[in-house]
């Protein structure tokens, strides 16, 4: 592949859903004009209950489909695979990647005013300590307070994005949060931000919320460039928008209908693939 190939292939981004559109959307915003390939492997959500076996058998199907997208980059916009899976599938493959985990991390170190942060993410996300470690080993004074919320996935998956029993589950979830006194709170798992305004609503506007989509999507822009990967149509015309490809594991209708409505235009030209063949 010749250089202006190679800078003119596609960024890949995975999930295990729909929680990657928010990374999508952040990256969208930075890089317009970059070409890039999402697959959400909406037929085995969540990947967040499952073993690190599993998830790392998932993680390399996933990372193995972009791979035949010819994708420059690979963003693993799941915090269930990236704390438990990315840094061992990683060797097996010579494309950069990038996980959700050390961005928010370090976000969370900035911003924090009080050294009290709080992690929400799915139980493998939690059990990793994978968060509570990178925030420990840039400062080891910080309170960090973790907590598994596993309903919040099937709730965004479903769209139920501003329902009353997902504020009142919300609201029994985060009660921990506030009692301990919170001041920072990271979203451990992309599918939280589509529930943002239902987490926000309820912890306060004393408390922070980390976007670990919108923080890897500024580290991704960083790398990108700083690797000399950008599309070369950026310095041509940066008013013309990339290529963006849709691909899922299962029914795209479902798919449609929250991604939809959180991207905030039509998404309909969705490919299902067959990715236990990879």
């Amino acid at each position: 592949m010749n250089e202006q190939k190679a800078t003119s292939a596609p960024i890949g981004i995975f999930d295990s859903g729909v929680g990657g559109l928010t990374v999508l959307k952040e990256v969208l915003k930075l890089l317009p004009f970059e070409n890039i390939v999402y697959f959400g492997d909406v037929g085995r959500t969540p990947y967040g209950g499952r073993s690190k076996e599993i998830i790392t058998q998932f993680t390399t199907q996933d990372v193995k489909f972009l791979q035949e997208q010819h994708v420059k980059y690979i963003i693993c916009a799941c915090n269930s695979a990236s704390s438990v899976a990315l840094e061992e599938v990683q060797k097996n493959f010579d494309i950069p990647m990038t996980g959700v985990i050390e961005p928010g991390a370090k976000a969370a170190v900035e911003k924090t005013k009080d050294g009290k942060i709080g992690i929400i993410g799915t139980n493998a996300t939690i059990n990793s300590n994978a968060y509570a470690s990178l925030i420990h080993d840039i400062d080891p004074t910080l309170k960090v307070f973790s907590l598994a919320c596993p309903l919040f996935v099937p709730l965004a998956e479903e769209g139920y994005i501003d329902k009353e029993a997902t504020y009142l589950i919300a609201k029994d979830y985060l009660q921990t949060m506030k009692d301990v006194g919170v001041d920072t709170l990271v979203l451990g798992c992309t599918h939280y931000p589509i529930l943002k305004e239902v987490i926000a609503n309820v912890m306060g506007d004393d408390v922070t919320l980390i976007d670990s989509g919108e923080e890897t999507a500024k580290a991704s822009y960083n790398i990108i460039g700083e690797s000399g990967l950008f599309n070369p149509k950026c310095n041509q015309n940066p008013t013309i928008a990339g290529e963006l490809k849709y691909f899922v594991s299962d029914v795209p209708e479902k798919f449609s209908k929250v991604a939809t409505r959180f991207m905030g235009k039509e998404v309909i030209n969705i490919t299902r693939v067959d990715i236990s063949k990879y």
